[in-house]
């Protein structure tokens, strides 16, 4: 008889980067370490599409009281999505990513860091690498933003920030759980930003505080100079913001696994060097998360277009202005989605799922 964790992780399996099967089994015992038998029950009686209590009691014929109460528990333990709006209190069902996984930052703990690492190694990574592209894009260091006042307001840090009453940041689930295995990488770990609804979920089960715009981009900027890639969610109104390295970052790790980033991730950009200013320093082949830049012959710096996902943290470091950003040619540039639907839309139709 099917069990019901293999029938939650087919479930799972169906939403944004999947949740595959492992020979070793290791996802089984990740969604038992998160879910009890029980709640797993309740979440395959849920979808993505949000809904009130009452309703869920009707269609499973249970006491209202009853499911309140377990809808409730479910999101404040990160498990399940809970919008208030109106006065009206909606729930739905998360993927695992963005979502469960994001969801555990206050729970995570030893165990389930090292249960996280195993499962991504066997298995995720690849889900990862070959969807990354309609999950997060790179958007490039303000500093260019500032130059190339042209850019489309999604593409502008300050601007995204503009357009959303409500700011909440959090901590970075990736470098907290690098962090508990003594693999951290130093850099801020509070860099993940949230807005609208996300926000305000991550406000009631006090996964983060909400900050002020000034206060968002001093994070962000930090963030920057510490050598995290801006990444906001592949849509035009995104939900989130992150502020990603190549050390810890589930997305970015398993995109620089790969010998040519450039095809996996979502950006418009692209950098070079200019030879004749270059003092070869090497700041900019430090920074660099995809390890994308390396020193000719000359001792100057060159870029490796296979592996520059173009964030443009190079050209923030540089004190000589010899780093270009560049955007790529009209035929070669991807359009964001309006919005998150159309984003998993598009997710869902490269898994083949639609």
């Amino acid at each position: 008889m099917e069990s019901i964790y293999t029938k939650l992780r087919e479930r799972l399996d169906t939403y944004s980067f999947g949740f595959p099967a492992t020979k070793s089994g290791i996802e089984i015992t990740l969604l038992k370490k998160l879910f009890t038998e029980s709640d797993a029950e309740f979440f395959l009686n849920l979808s993505l599409k949000l809904e009130p209590s009452d309703d869920v009691a009707a269609r499973l014929n249970v006491s209202p009281e009853n499911v309140k109460d377990k809808l409730e528990e479910l999101a404040s333990k990160g498990l399940i999505f809970r919008q208030e709006s109106g006065g009206k209190v909606r729930y739905g069902a998360i993927p695992f990513m963005h979502g469960v996984a994001e969801f555990q930052i206050k729970r995570v703990d030893r165990e389930l860091s090292s249960l996280l690492q195993q499962f991504f190694k066997e298995a995720y990574n690849r889900n990862i690498a070959d969807n990354a592209e309609n999950f997060l894009r790179v958007i490039p260091v303000q500093k260019y933003v500032e130059i190339e006042r042209h850019i489309a307001a999604y593409n502008d840090v300050e601007a995204i920030f503009d357009t959303n009453d409500l700011i909440v940041v959090a901590e970075c689930l990736c470098r907290k759980h690098k962090t508990l295995l003594d693999e951290g990488c130093g850099r801020p770990i509070e860099t993940c930003f949230m807005f609208g609804s996300m926000a305000q979920y991550y406000i009631d089960n006090k996964l983060g505080r909400r900050v002020e715009k000034g206060e968002a981009l001093r994070i962000v900027a930090e963030a920057q100079k510490a050598g995290c890639v801006t990444q906001p969610a592949t849509s035009q109104n995104p939900t989130g913001l992150c502020n990603c390295c190549g050390d810890c970052c589930a997305v970015l790790g398993a995109i620089k696994a790969n010998p040519k980033p450039s095809e996996f991730v979502f950006s418009n950009y692209f950098a070079s060097i200019i030879q004749d200013d270059c003092i070869g320093c090497e700041a900019c082949k430090e920074i660099c998360p995809m390890e994308a830049i390396f020193m000719n012959d000359a001792g100057r710096a060159k870029v490796n277009l296979d592996r520059c996902i173009g964030c443009g943290l190079c050209l923030m470091t540089c004190n000589y202005d010899a780093v270009k950003l560049n955007e790529k040619p009209e035929g070669s540039r991807k359009s964001v989605p309006a919005n998150t639907r159309d984003q998993m839309i598009q997710m869902a139709k490269k898994r083949g799922l639609i």
